[in-house]
Parts: structure tokens; sequence; C-alpha cells
């Protein structure tokens, strides 16, 4: 079959902003599943430009496919531009099919298939045995009942889902469809030439806020030798310097990092790494963290999420303030840059939460950080706590993390808002921090915190503007739960687990096959 993927424009500031852009790895992952079962498979990337939506669908239209997929890494607010592009096709189009997945449509498939018909298919969890199954039941018009994952219309116009999915077992049984994109195009880090990889699929924590660790179901991990094979591959044969890494929690497993931090340094490639975890593994490693540095591991995102303690427990991070603090420590100490996550909203914070929060950060002294507001997903346990809020923002698009969405009672929210700003904006501009960015004694890391700095700049005053100027609120909207429906936090878990059986290590399936 002749199949095209389309990766929607994202709405929001951060992505806009960049003259950067990485490759879509969700799509790139089924197309390359689709073209080993020998269909004819096709990218059309509408966040080069931004491409106007139309010209995108002329483009996925103008070889006239059989099959179109949708999908989008930040899927909840791409949602709405996903629908626009799925009623377009369909209206240019009507005899093609159209595929939809990701992690907000395989939870919200019954509202979506009830609301509107312009999407036929919905793969629910991860999709490269789901898709190419789907597909081959389609070509040889097999009873798509049989088919696992997935979610469409009964012949009664019913949304009917099938029964879910397995988790893959083994994550090198399906490779990446690398020669879908021109690699030269793709780059972060200010210009560096770069990709998205995972090494691992999950996360074995228990954070009731995290809209991922359930769709993923069980924690797992690619083989690590033909991981770094693969990530030297794409550096000899395309060029790649850098890999920012799309895992949850790639250090899970001590075991299985260590080899392949072993297999990096192996390979001797010089490519740069960067990725989120968590600070209790980095305390963890501490004896081996120049082994990260040395791998190429050059930072890290510390998903520390707050800094209160009370805060920590309700929204079940498991971590605590004193390894937060010594992980900052310990990545300086061995030449990684740090970045913590600080998000306000898991409660009614008063000014003098926020004051203690800002103090609590100029003393856990980040090289960077990244402030977001509490965005609950409606199959977390969280989102059963909150399901009383007043939702103050309607648009879809701004449920991105960087705006806020749920009411709070004693702050307002422009105080809110300008008291972040005036956060982000004094503890990256304290006499120590801007002394890193314009003279930290290794050049690469100089290079990130000035590219990274010029960066927020650039956002901080869009979203200044985008919040005076463009932005809507309400205040006093809707119960979460009247926004977005009942909890789902019982169909948490999106996918079946499989137990993964290993096997003997082998050449890295990840390259394409014309290497």
């Amino acid at each position: 079959m002749k199949i095209v993927l389309i990766n929607p424009p994202h709405t929001a500031i951060g992505s806009r902003v960049p003259d950067d852009h990485l490759p879509p790895l969700g799509l790139l992952a089924l197309g390359g599943p689709l073209i080993d079962a020998g269909h004819d498979v096709r990218l059309v990337d509408a966040e080069f430009g931004p491409m106007p939506l139309a010209a995108a669908v002329q483009d996925a239209l103008s070889d006239h496919p059989d099959c179109i997929l949708i999908g989008h890494s930040g899927s909840t607010s791409a949602h709405p531009t996903a629908l626009e592009i799925a009623r377009i096709v369909k209206h240019r189009g009507p005899a093609t099919m159209v595929i939809y997945g990701g992690v907000f449509p395989t939870y919200h498939w019954r509202d979506i298939l009830a609301e509107t018909d312009v999407f036929d298919f919905i793969v629910r969890g991860e999709g490269e045995a789901t898709i190419v199954a789907l597909v081959e039941a389609l070509q040889r018009r097999r009873p798509l009942s049989d088919v696992a994952g997935i979610a469409f219309r009964d012949d009664l116009r019913r949304p009917f889902a099938t029964k879910a999915a397995g988790t893959i077992a083994d994550l090198d049984e399906y490779r990446v469809g690398w020669d879908l994109i021109d690699v030269s195009r793709y780059s972060y880090w200010g210009g560096k030439r770069a990709v998205v990889m995972q090494f691992s699929r999950g996360c074995p924590h228990l954070c009731n806020y995290c809209g991922q660790r359930g769709f993923w179901t069980r924690w797992r991990h690619r083989d690590p030798v033909k991981f770094a094979q693969e990530i030297a591959w794409l550096h000899r044969e395309h060029g790649v310097e850098l890999i920012n890494l799309a895992d949850e929690n790639p250090t899970s497993s001590k075991k299985a990092w260590r080899a392949f931090l072993d297999a990096m340094i192996a390979e001797n490639v010089p490519v740069l790494i960067v990725g989120s975890t968590r600070a209790d593994d980095i305390v963890r490693d501490a004896d081996s963290l120049h082994l990260y540095r040395k791998a190429g591991v050059i930072r890290w995102l510390l998903g520390m999420e707050n800094t209160d303690e009370q805060t920590l427990a309700l929204i079940r991070k498991g971590g605590s303030t004193s390894s937060d603090r010594e992980a900052i420590r310990l990545l300086r100490l061995n030449g990684i840059l740090s970045m913590a996550t600080w998000v306000v909203g898991f409660e009614d914070e008063r000014f003098r939460d926020l004051w203690r929060g800002f103090r609590q950060l100029i003393a856990y002294d980040p090289d960077q950080i990244q402030a977001l507001y509490v965005t609950p997903h409606r199959w977390t346990p969280f989102f059963r706590i909150a399901r009383d809020r007043k939702v103050i923002q309607l648009d879809a698009r701004l449920w991105d993390y960087k705006h806020q969405v749920l009411r709070m009672t004693r702050l307002k929210p422009w105080m809110l808002f300008f008291s972040v700003k005036l956060i982000e904006l004094a503890v990256q501009s304290r006499p120590k921090a801007l002394t890193r960015v314009l003279f930290h004694k290794d050049p690469e890391q100089r290079h990130s915190m000035r590219w990274y700095t010029k960066m927020g700049r650039r956002v901080w005053f869009r979203e200044v503007w985008g919040f005076l100027a463009r932005d809507r609120r309400l205040d006093d909207g809707p119960t979460l739960a009247a926004f977005w429906g009942a909890p789902q936090d019982e169909e948490e878990q999106s996918m079946t687990f499989l137990h993964q059986v290993r096997k003997p290590a082998e050449p890295a399936i990840g390259i394409s096959p014309s290497a």
C-alpha cells in the first residue's frame, strides 16, 4: 500500500522560536516496519516552515496514497491541528483512509470517534506491530476486530476498541525508518546535526501526574551494544553530532545503562547526548559519572518538578530535595550540565510558596531551569485528585505545560504568570549563572549554554507578549472533569505487558537497508 506519514506543525512557542528542528521519531518508528513489510512510505514533515495545513495535505495527497498516518509527540496540544489536517484530507480525498496515533488519541479514542468521522482508525499504545497488522488487514480485507490495539467505528457507527495490544518484548525487533528523512535538515543545540532516539520506553516509578508511564505500560530497554552501534552508524554515515534521548528514564537499570556507556566509549565517536533522567539515578551512579561524560552525555534534564517535600509526596515523585541538590552538584563536578524542571500548580500556591520555591532553586544552583505549569491528563491518577478544579484555558493547543490551564484561588493568572517569569529571569540572570554562560572552560558547554540562553530569551518575550495580547482565559470555567470527561486512571496502562526474552547480541538492526 502507498502510505504517507504527516508530522503536524506544533503550535507551542518553544517549537516555533528556535531555528533547529528534530525529526519525528514516533512516525519514523512506524515507517521502518511498514517499509520492511513491503509498503511504499513517505514522510511529510510540516514542522519545516511551518507548512500551512492545506499545503501539507496537498503534498501528502499528491501521489494518491491509500492511507495517511497522523501523529505528534505533543499529542494533546497537537490534537486540534491533527483534527484539522484530517478534515482537509477527507474533504480533498474522501477515499483516503486516515489513521491517528499518539498518547492523547490512545486514551480519548471514544470521544474522538464519537465527535468526528474524519479519523478512520486510531492506534492505541506503541504502534510498530499494530500498524503493520492493521495495514495488512486492510490490504487483505481481513476482520479488523482481530487486530489488537486499534479503535474504529463499528457497523452501527459506534466507537469500538479491540483488545489491548501487547508491549513489544524486544525493542530491537523493529528499526527506525531513518531512510525517510534527509538527516542533514535536522539540528539541535545551536545548529548541530541531530536526531531523536530511545534507549528505553516507560518508567518504573509511580509519579501520579505523568502522562507517559501508563502509555508505555512497563519499562524496557534496547540492547545496549546495538543501540551504541546505531548511534555510531548515524554519525559515520550521516554526520549526526547530537542525540536527543526521548526516554522518560533511560538510566533505570544501572547494569543496562553502564553497558551502553561502555559500548559508546568503545565506538569512540564524538557524539553528544542529551536527555532526561531522575536525580536519584545520578546520585546512585556517583562512582561512574565520569563514564557518562566520556560516553558523550553533556546535559541531563532532571525532572524534579517541585522543591517542596509535601508536594513531592502528593504527586508520588519518590525523590527528595536533598537528592535533587546532590545530583546537580555531582553533574557539575563531572562536567555535565543540569536543567531543572520546576512545575507550579500542583497545589493552590501563594506568593510565599513561590518565594520559597525560588530560594530553593537558587540553593540548588542548576545550570538551566525550565518552569512549567501542571497539565493534568485524564488517564493519570492526579487527574482524579484535581477533577473538581476549574479550567481557565479551553484551547487544547495551549495544554503544552507552558500555559496555566487550572485556576488558582489565591493567585490570579497574571500574578502567577509574572511571578514565574520573574523567577525564570532571576535564576538564569544570577552573576554565577551568567559567568558560566560567558566563560565556561568547556567550549561545548559554553556553546550550549549561550544557545539555550539566546533561545530562552526569545521564548520568554514571546510568552509575555502572548499572555498580554493573544491568549484568552476564563475567570471561572468548567471543572476539569466536565472539560475532559470522567477520570480514566483505571485504564492508565494502554497495553498488556509481554516479558522480554534476551537474544545474543547481533549487529544493530536500526540501520536502514540502504546502508
